[in-house]
């Protein structure tokens, strides 16, 4: 579940959420009524903020030789957990 609270509450309830972060819950935390950053479970999963069509690097053709090895579908696939476009 995600929350929005101000650093005051953070504050005051931290150990309670501490571990409702652990249980998965995130949360949102305003400084001066503005969003200054986010609490989230070390293990969390990573949200995708736009398609992977739309990202400029997903779609970026290969530059140069990789020093490691791996081919550019070897390291889409690191990247986006897919090689398809």
């Amino acid at each position: 579940m995600k929350h929005i609270i101000n650093v005051k509450e953070l504050r005051v309830s931290l150990s309670e959420i501490v571990k409702r972060v652990r249980q998965g819950d995130q949360y949102t935390v305003l400084y001066r009524s503005s969003p200054a950053f986010r609490i989230v479970a070390v293990d969390a999963e990573e949200e995708i903020t736009i398609p992977l069509a739309e990202d400029p690097l997903y779609g970026a053709p290969a530059v140069g030789r990789s020093s490691d090895g791996f081919t550019a579908q070897d390291h889409d696939f690191i990247l986006y957990g897919e090689n398809d476009r």
